[in-house]
């Protein structure tokens, strides 16, 4: 069965009422094999739910992190720590922070 099949045949099950919305989120989590993050309707919630990625990265996965946190693409966050870089140096000084202080997310 692929991937569509699977994700079509969870859809009918929820419309039917056979799966309530939590059932249906984490069968659709579980297949998508996505990490769910914190709801958006506290920003301590997005916050605490920030993590450094072990796929998106070059260096520590920060970018990848708030990439992932932001929706904003992580390349776009990787220019911008460059150019704060060139301009003082405060890119590479919030960088280390940030990978210092932001846990790696969990191993699947």
């Amino acid at each position: 069965m692929t991937l569509g099949e699977e994700l079509s045949q969870i859809e009918e099950l929820h419309k039917r009422g056979s799966l309530n919305d939590d059932e249906f989120s984490r069968a659709k989590a579980r297949l998508l094999g996505s990490v769910q993050l914190p709801a958006r309707g506290s920003p301590a919630a997005s916050i605490n739910g920030f993590r450094r990625t072990l796929t998106d990265r070059w260096i520590g996965g920060v970018c990848g992190g708030l990439g992932r946190l932001s929706g904003v693409e992580s390349w776009i966050w990787r220019l911008l720590f460059v150019v704060f870089s060139m301009a003082g140096g405060a890119g590479l000084l919030i960088y280390a922070l940030l990978w210092i202080f932001v846990p790696l997310e969990a191993a699947a």
